[in-house]
Protein backbone atom coordinates (compact mmCIF):
# COMPACT_ATOMS: atom_id res chain seq x y z
CA UNK A 1 0.00 0.00 0.00
CA UNK A 2 2.81 2.36 1.02
CA UNK A 3 3.97 2.08 -2.66
CA UNK A 4 1.19 2.44 -4.42
CA UNK A 5 0.81 5.68 -2.72
CA UNK A 6 4.53 7.21 -3.39
CA UNK A 7 3.68 5.39 -7.22
CA UNK A 8 0.35 7.80 -7.71
CA UNK A 9 1.30 10.75 -5.50
CA UNK A 10 4.51 11.40 -7.99
CA UNK A 11 2.78 11.29 -11.05
CA UNK A 12 -0.30 13.69 -9.99
CA UNK A 13 2.18 16.30 -10.64
CA UNK A 14 2.24 15.36 -14.32
CA UNK A 15 0.04 17.63 -16.30
CA UNK A 16 -2.92 15.85 -18.41
CA UNK A 17 -2.65 15.78 -22.25
CA UNK A 18 -5.80 17.18 -23.56
CA UNK A 19 -6.62 15.54 -26.65
CA UNK A 20 -8.86 17.53 -28.69
CA UNK A 21 -8.13 16.95 -32.36
CA UNK A 22 -7.78 13.89 -34.59
CA UNK A 23 -4.37 14.16 -34.71
CA UNK A 24 -3.96 14.32 -31.13
CA UNK A 25 -6.48 11.34 -30.41
CA UNK A 26 -4.69 8.83 -33.14
CA UNK A 27 -1.38 9.88 -31.03
CA UNK A 28 -3.48 9.01 -28.32
CA UNK A 29 -4.71 5.59 -29.96
CA UNK A 30 -1.16 4.56 -30.53
CA UNK A 31 0.05 5.44 -26.63
CA UNK A 32 -3.02 3.17 -25.48
CA UNK A 33 -2.54 0.23 -28.09
CA UNK A 34 0.82 -0.71 -26.03
CA UNK A 35 -0.56 -0.48 -23.07
CA UNK A 36 -1.95 -3.79 -20.70
CA UNK A 37 -3.53 -1.96 -18.34
CA UNK A 38 -5.97 1.17 -18.49
CA UNK A 39 -7.78 3.53 -16.36
CA UNK A 40 -11.07 4.84 -17.73
CA UNK A 41 -13.87 7.61 -16.80
CA UNK A 42 -16.52 9.41 -18.26
CA UNK A 43 -18.23 13.00 -17.23
CA UNK A 44 -21.45 13.28 -19.21
CA UNK A 45 -24.10 16.72 -18.78
CA UNK A 46 -27.34 14.82 -17.57
CA UNK A 47 -28.15 17.32 -14.83
CA UNK A 48 -28.12 19.88 -17.19
CA UNK A 49 -29.32 18.37 -20.46
CA UNK A 50 -32.86 16.71 -21.36
CA UNK A 51 -30.61 14.74 -23.95
CA UNK A 52 -27.97 13.71 -22.21
CA UNK A 53 -24.53 13.35 -23.87
CA UNK A 54 -20.53 12.15 -23.26
CA UNK A 55 -18.59 15.38 -22.38
CA UNK A 56 -15.54 14.10 -21.49
CA UNK A 57 -13.23 11.07 -21.50
CA UNK A 58 -10.65 10.44 -18.89
CA UNK A 59 -7.60 7.67 -19.28
CA UNK A 60 -4.98 6.97 -17.32
CA UNK A 61 -1.56 4.73 -18.12
CA UNK A 62 1.26 4.26 -15.52
CA UNK A 63 3.00 7.22 -16.79
CA UNK A 64 0.17 9.55 -18.14
CA UNK A 65 -3.18 10.85 -17.78
CA UNK A 66 -5.23 12.22 -20.53
CA UNK A 67 -8.54 14.32 -21.23
CA UNK A 68 -10.55 13.50 -24.40
CA UNK A 69 -12.94 15.85 -25.45
CA UNK A 70 -16.13 14.16 -27.58
CA UNK A 71 -17.47 17.82 -28.21
CA UNK A 72 -14.56 19.03 -30.24
CA UNK A 73 -13.21 15.49 -31.88
CA UNK A 74 -14.90 12.43 -32.93
CA UNK A 75 -13.98 9.15 -30.30
CA UNK A 76 -15.43 6.35 -32.48
CA UNK A 77 -11.78 5.41 -33.45
CA UNK A 78 -11.71 4.53 -29.55
CA UNK A 79 -14.19 1.72 -30.18
CA UNK A 80 -12.05 -1.20 -31.14
CA UNK A 81 -9.54 -0.31 -28.07
CA UNK A 82 -13.13 -0.84 -25.45
CA UNK A 83 -13.84 -4.03 -27.69
CA UNK A 84 -10.38 -5.55 -27.66
CA UNK A 85 -10.41 -8.87 -25.36
CA UNK A 86 -5.99 -7.68 -24.93
CA UNK A 87 -5.94 -4.78 -22.36
CA UNK A 88 -7.76 -4.03 -18.91
CA UNK A 89 -10.22 -1.54 -19.10
CA UNK A 90 -10.58 -0.26 -15.39
CA UNK A 91 -13.17 1.75 -14.43
CA UNK A 92 -14.93 2.90 -10.67
CA UNK A 93 -19.02 2.22 -11.22
CA UNK A 94 -18.59 1.30 -14.85
CA UNK A 95 -22.02 0.51 -15.32
CA UNK A 96 -23.07 4.14 -16.16
CA UNK A 97 -20.47 4.81 -18.12
CA UNK A 98 -20.21 1.60 -20.37
CA UNK A 99 -24.05 2.67 -20.45
CA UNK A 100 -23.37 6.23 -21.49
CA UNK A 101 -20.54 5.14 -24.49
CA UNK A 102 -23.01 2.58 -25.78
CA UNK A 103 -25.64 4.76 -26.05
CA UNK A 104 -24.04 7.80 -28.00
CA UNK A 105 -21.00 5.58 -29.91
CA UNK A 106 -22.49 2.06 -29.73
CA UNK A 107 -19.19 0.55 -28.30
CA UNK A 108 -18.72 -3.00 -27.15
CA UNK A 109 -17.07 -3.99 -23.98
CA UNK A 110 -14.83 -6.62 -22.94
CA UNK A 111 -12.15 -7.41 -20.71
CA UNK A 112 -12.92 -4.96 -18.05
CA UNK A 113 -12.02 -4.91 -13.82
CA UNK A 114 -14.50 -2.33 -12.34
CA UNK A 115 -12.74 -1.23 -8.69
CA UNK A 116 -16.50 -0.67 -7.16
CA UNK A 117 -17.97 -4.11 -7.96
CA UNK A 118 -14.56 -5.15 -6.25
CA UNK A 119 -14.71 -3.30 -3.34
CA UNK A 120 -18.31 -4.85 -3.12
CA UNK A 121 -17.00 -8.12 -3.52
CA UNK A 122 -14.34 -7.76 -1.00
CA UNK A 123 -16.70 -6.64 1.90
CA UNK A 124 -15.38 -3.32 1.91
CA UNK A 125 -17.94 -0.69 4.37
CA UNK A 126 -17.06 2.06 1.75
CA UNK A 127 -17.15 1.86 -1.76
CA UNK A 128 -16.96 5.62 -3.01
CA UNK A 129 -13.87 5.91 -4.84
CA UNK A 130 -12.87 9.54 -2.69
CA UNK A 131 -13.55 7.03 0.56
CA UNK A 132 -11.76 4.15 -0.81
CA UNK A 133 -8.49 6.40 -2.12
CA UNK A 134 -8.50 8.37 1.31
CA UNK A 135 -8.76 5.07 3.19
CA UNK A 136 -6.42 2.88 1.68
CA UNK A 137 -3.61 5.24 0.07
CA UNK A 138 -4.45 8.42 2.36
CA UNK A 139 -5.54 10.61 -0.65
CA UNK A 140 -8.24 13.02 -0.61
CA UNK A 141 -9.69 14.18 -3.77
CA UNK A 142 -11.28 17.22 -4.81
CA UNK A 143 -15.32 16.60 -5.32
CA UNK A 144 -16.34 20.05 -5.40
CA UNK A 145 -17.24 19.58 -9.29
CA UNK A 146 -19.22 16.94 -9.11
CA UNK A 147 -22.31 18.34 -9.73
CA UNK A 148 -20.60 20.47 -12.50
CA UNK A 149 -21.86 21.35 -16.31
CA UNK A 150 -19.63 19.47 -18.57
CA UNK A 151 -20.99 20.45 -21.46
CA UNK A 152 -19.42 23.67 -20.89
CA UNK A 153 -16.75 25.22 -22.65
CA UNK A 154 -13.46 26.58 -21.64
CA UNK A 155 -13.27 23.65 -18.93
CA UNK A 156 -11.21 25.29 -16.56
CA UNK A 157 -8.24 23.77 -14.52
CA UNK A 158 -10.27 22.90 -11.95
CA UNK A 159 -12.55 21.40 -14.11
CA UNK A 160 -9.40 19.28 -15.57
CA UNK A 161 -7.96 18.77 -11.86
CA UNK A 162 -11.27 17.16 -11.07
CA UNK A 163 -11.72 15.15 -13.90
CA UNK A 164 -7.98 13.31 -14.15
CA UNK A 165 -8.35 12.48 -10.35
CA UNK A 166 -11.11 9.95 -11.46
CA UNK A 167 -8.73 7.32 -13.35
CA UNK A 168 -5.40 8.82 -11.88
CA UNK A 169 -5.14 5.76 -9.22
CA UNK A 170 -7.24 3.74 -10.46
CA UNK A 171 -4.44 1.32 -11.25
CA UNK A 172 -2.49 1.14 -8.13
CA UNK A 173 -6.35 0.03 -6.67
CA UNK A 174 -7.10 -2.59 -8.85
CA UNK A 175 -3.37 -3.61 -7.73
CA UNK A 176 -4.31 -4.02 -4.38
CA UNK A 177 -7.97 -5.08 -5.11
CA UNK A 178 -6.54 -7.95 -7.40
CA UNK A 179 -3.99 -9.26 -4.95
CA UNK A 180 -7.09 -9.25 -2.15
CA UNK A 181 -9.43 -11.10 -4.54
CA UNK A 182 -6.99 -13.92 -5.59
CA UNK A 183 -5.88 -14.07 -1.22
CA UNK A 184 -9.70 -14.90 -0.41
CA UNK A 185 -10.92 -17.04 -3.25
CA UNK A 186 -13.33 -13.96 -4.51
CA UNK A 187 -11.40 -13.00 -8.26
CA UNK A 188 -13.69 -15.18 -10.43
CA UNK A 189 -16.51 -14.12 -8.74
CA UNK A 190 -15.66 -10.27 -9.30
CA UNK A 191 -14.73 -11.28 -12.66
CA UNK A 192 -18.11 -12.66 -13.50
CA UNK A 193 -19.52 -9.58 -12.08
CA UNK A 194 -17.15 -7.82 -14.69
CA UNK A 195 -18.55 -9.58 -17.22
CA UNK A 196 -22.17 -9.24 -16.88
CA UNK A 197 -21.41 -5.49 -17.02
CA UNK A 198 -20.36 -5.79 -20.08
CA UNK A 199 -23.44 -7.08 -21.36
CA UNK A 200 -25.65 -4.04 -20.06
CA UNK A 201 -27.60 -2.10 -22.63
CA UNK A 202 -29.04 1.24 -22.52
CA UNK A 203 -32.56 1.91 -22.60
CA UNK A 204 -34.00 4.43 -24.80
CA UNK A 205 -35.42 7.85 -23.25
CA UNK A 206 -39.31 7.76 -24.01
CA UNK A 207 -41.55 9.65 -21.49
CA UNK A 208 -43.61 8.16 -20.18
CA UNK A 209 -47.29 10.80 -19.81
CA UNK A 210 -48.69 9.24 -17.08
CA UNK A 211 -45.73 9.03 -15.03
CA UNK A 212 -46.83 12.07 -13.36
CA UNK A 213 -48.99 9.50 -11.41
CA UNK A 214 -45.68 8.55 -9.54
CA UNK A 215 -44.81 12.27 -8.16
CA UNK A 216 -45.26 12.65 -4.46
CA UNK A 217 -48.78 13.38 -3.28
CA UNK A 218 -50.54 12.86 -7.04
CA UNK A 219 -52.48 9.85 -5.15
CA UNK A 220 -54.26 12.54 -3.04
CA UNK A 221 -55.60 14.72 -5.59
CA UNK A 222 -59.46 15.22 -6.42
CA UNK A 223 -60.16 14.42 -10.44
CA UNK A 224 -59.67 18.16 -11.05
CA UNK A 225 -56.54 18.78 -9.39
CA UNK A 226 -55.00 15.37 -11.15
CA UNK A 227 -56.38 16.63 -14.53
CA UNK A 228 -53.78 19.96 -13.90
CA UNK A 229 -51.01 17.59 -12.53
CA UNK A 230 -51.18 15.73 -16.05
CA UNK A 231 -51.50 18.63 -18.35
CA UNK A 232 -48.32 20.59 -16.39
CA UNK A 233 -46.40 17.50 -16.45
CA UNK A 234 -47.01 17.35 -20.19
CA UNK A 235 -46.26 21.05 -20.69
CA UNK A 236 -42.82 20.83 -18.68
CA UNK A 237 -41.42 17.60 -21.18
CA UNK A 238 -42.56 19.76 -23.99
CA UNK A 239 -40.78 22.77 -22.49
CA UNK A 240 -38.02 20.67 -21.52
CA UNK A 241 -37.21 18.55 -25.10
CA UNK A 242 -37.18 21.89 -26.49
CA UNK A 243 -35.34 24.14 -24.57
CA UNK A 244 -32.78 20.52 -24.12
CA UNK A 245 -32.77 21.22 -20.77
CA UNK A 246 -33.56 18.61 -16.97
CA UNK A 247 -37.56 19.12 -16.88
CA UNK A 248 -36.73 19.36 -13.26
CA UNK A 249 -34.98 22.70 -13.96
CA UNK A 250 -37.79 23.77 -16.14
CA UNK A 251 -40.57 23.57 -13.05
CA UNK A 252 -39.32 20.98 -9.85
CA UNK A 253 -42.11 18.11 -8.68
CA UNK A 254 -42.88 20.13 -5.70
CA UNK A 255 -44.08 23.53 -7.81
CA UNK A 256 -46.28 21.26 -10.22
CA UNK A 257 -48.01 19.78 -7.44
CA UNK A 258 -48.52 23.47 -5.47
CA UNK A 259 -50.04 24.96 -9.15
CA UNK A 260 -51.98 21.92 -9.23
CA UNK A 261 -53.58 22.44 -5.71
CA UNK A 262 -53.48 26.04 -6.45
CA UNK A 263 -55.71 26.01 -9.64
CA UNK A 264 -54.58 29.44 -10.44
CA UNK A 265 -56.73 31.15 -13.61
CA UNK A 266 -54.58 34.61 -13.62
CA UNK A 267 -51.51 36.11 -13.53
CA UNK A 268 -52.01 37.79 -10.20
CA UNK A 269 -52.86 34.32 -8.50
CA UNK A 270 -49.42 32.38 -10.40
CA UNK A 271 -47.37 35.14 -8.38
CA UNK A 272 -48.55 33.41 -5.28
CA UNK A 273 -47.68 30.28 -5.59
CA UNK A 274 -45.07 29.38 -3.78
CA UNK A 275 -41.70 28.27 -6.43
CA UNK A 276 -42.48 30.09 -9.36
CA UNK A 277 -39.53 32.98 -9.54
CA UNK A 278 -40.28 35.98 -11.65
CA UNK A 279 -37.91 34.18 -14.50
CA UNK A 280 -40.56 31.41 -14.39
CA UNK A 281 -43.50 33.30 -14.19
CA UNK A 282 -42.22 35.83 -17.17
CA UNK A 283 -40.72 32.48 -19.61
CA UNK A 284 -43.97 30.05 -18.99
CA UNK A 285 -46.99 32.06 -16.99
CA UNK A 286 -49.29 32.15 -19.97
CA UNK A 287 -48.40 28.57 -20.77
CA UNK A 288 -48.98 27.47 -17.22
CA UNK A 289 -52.37 29.22 -17.39
CA UNK A 290 -53.74 27.29 -20.85
CA UNK A 291 -52.35 23.97 -19.14
CA UNK A 292 -54.51 24.29 -15.73
CA UNK A 293 -57.45 25.61 -17.88
CA UNK A 294 -57.26 22.44 -20.13
CA UNK A 295 -57.02 20.13 -16.87
CA UNK A 296 -59.91 22.03 -15.31
CA UNK A 297 -61.96 21.42 -18.43
CA UNK A 298 -60.59 17.52 -18.46
CA UNK A 299 -60.42 16.14 -14.93
CA UNK A 300 -58.70 13.35 -14.41
CA UNK A 301 -61.17 10.70 -13.29
CA UNK A 302 -59.89 7.30 -13.51
CA UNK A 303 -56.17 6.57 -12.03
CA UNK A 304 -53.35 7.22 -15.36
CA UNK A 305 -51.80 3.61 -15.75
CA UNK A 306 -47.60 4.71 -15.77
CA UNK A 307 -45.32 2.08 -17.51
CA UNK A 308 -44.96 -0.41 -14.64
CA UNK A 309 -41.46 -0.57 -12.76
CA UNK A 310 -40.01 -3.71 -12.14
CA UNK A 311 -42.12 -5.85 -14.20
CA UNK A 312 -45.32 -8.08 -13.64
CA UNK A 313 -46.06 -7.83 -9.82
CA UNK A 314 -45.52 -11.07 -7.77
CA UNK A 315 -48.45 -13.06 -6.53
CA UNK A 316 -49.35 -13.58 -3.08
CA UNK A 317 -47.48 -17.15 -3.18
CA UNK A 318 -44.38 -15.92 -4.90
CA UNK A 319 -44.31 -12.80 -2.58
CA UNK A 320 -44.09 -15.46 0.39
CA UNK A 321 -41.34 -17.65 -1.53
CA UNK A 322 -39.46 -14.00 -1.92
CA UNK A 323 -39.35 -13.46 1.65
CA UNK A 324 -37.78 -16.73 2.04
CA UNK A 325 -35.09 -16.18 -0.27
CA UNK A 326 -34.01 -12.46 1.28
CA UNK A 327 -34.09 -14.39 4.29
CA UNK A 328 -31.73 -16.84 3.63
CA UNK A 329 -29.73 -14.26 1.35
CA UNK A 330 -29.11 -11.65 4.68
CA UNK A 331 -28.23 -14.63 6.47
CA UNK A 332 -25.28 -15.49 4.13
CA UNK A 333 -24.16 -11.97 3.79
CA UNK A 334 -23.95 -11.60 6.86
CA UNK A 335 -21.88 -13.95 6.68
CA UNK A 336 -19.52 -12.95 4.03
CA UNK A 337 -19.64 -9.16 5.54
CA UNK A 338 -20.80 -8.47 2.56
CA UNK A 339 -24.02 -6.31 0.90
CA UNK A 340 -26.97 -8.47 0.58
CA UNK A 341 -27.00 -8.05 -3.58
CA UNK A 342 -23.01 -9.19 -3.60
CA UNK A 343 -24.36 -12.79 -3.05
CA UNK A 344 -27.55 -12.84 -5.66
CA UNK A 345 -29.21 -10.04 -7.15
CA UNK A 346 -33.18 -8.99 -6.81
CA UNK A 347 -33.20 -10.07 -10.27
CA UNK A 348 -32.41 -13.24 -9.59
CA UNK A 349 -34.29 -13.82 -6.76
CA UNK A 350 -37.47 -12.41 -7.77
CA UNK A 351 -36.96 -15.02 -11.08
CA UNK A 352 -36.94 -18.01 -8.13
CA UNK A 353 -39.77 -16.57 -6.79
CA UNK A 354 -41.76 -16.03 -9.78
CA UNK A 355 -40.80 -19.22 -11.29
CA UNK A 356 -40.80 -21.60 -8.24
CA UNK A 357 -38.30 -24.03 -9.72
CA UNK A 358 -38.11 -28.19 -8.15
CA UNK A 359 -34.52 -28.70 -9.74
CA UNK A 360 -31.07 -27.28 -9.54
CA UNK A 361 -31.55 -27.51 -13.64
CA UNK A 362 -34.65 -25.43 -13.89
CA UNK A 363 -33.36 -22.85 -10.89
CA UNK A 364 -30.27 -21.92 -13.30
CA UNK A 365 -32.39 -21.76 -15.87
CA UNK A 366 -35.19 -19.77 -14.58
CA UNK A 367 -32.69 -17.06 -12.83
CA UNK A 368 -29.53 -17.02 -15.49
CA UNK A 369 -27.45 -17.16 -12.68
CA UNK A 370 -23.44 -17.16 -13.28
CA UNK A 371 -21.19 -20.50 -12.95
CA UNK A 372 -19.88 -19.52 -9.83
CA UNK A 373 -22.83 -18.47 -8.22
CA UNK A 374 -24.62 -21.82 -9.63
CA UNK A 375 -21.74 -23.95 -7.78
CA UNK A 376 -21.98 -21.70 -4.52
CA UNK A 377 -25.26 -20.75 -3.91
CA UNK A 378 -27.66 -22.91 -6.07
CA UNK A 379 -28.30 -25.73 -4.09
CA UNK A 380 -28.71 -23.49 -0.93
CA UNK A 381 -31.12 -21.46 -2.52
CA UNK A 382 -33.31 -24.08 -3.92
CA UNK A 383 -33.31 -25.29 -0.29
CA UNK A 384 -34.37 -21.66 1.28
CA UNK A 385 -36.92 -22.03 -1.65
CA UNK A 386 -38.50 -24.88 -0.55
CA UNK A 387 -37.77 -25.98 2.91
CA UNK A 388 -40.20 -23.81 4.32
CA UNK A 389 -42.79 -27.07 3.53
CA UNK A 390 -40.91 -29.49 5.85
Amino acid sequence: MENSREYSSELIAEPPVWVADPVALERLQTVLAQEPVIAVDTESDSLFSYFEKVCLLQFSTPSQDYLVDPLAVDISPLGPLFADPGPEKLFHAAEYDILCLKRDYHFRFRHIFDTMIAARVLGWKNVGLGNILQERFGITLNKKMQRADWGHRPLSPEHLAYAREDTHYLIALRDLQLAELERLGRLEEAREEFERLTRVEPTPHRFDPDAYWNIPGARDLDPTRLGILRELYRLRDAQARKEDRPPFKVLPDSTLMHLSEARPDSLRELQRIHGLSPFILQRYGEAVLRAVARGRASPQEHPPRPHARGGVPLDPAARTRLAHLKEWRKKRAAERQVEPDVIVSNDVLFAIARTNPHTLDALVASSHLSPWKTQEYAADLLAALHDRHK
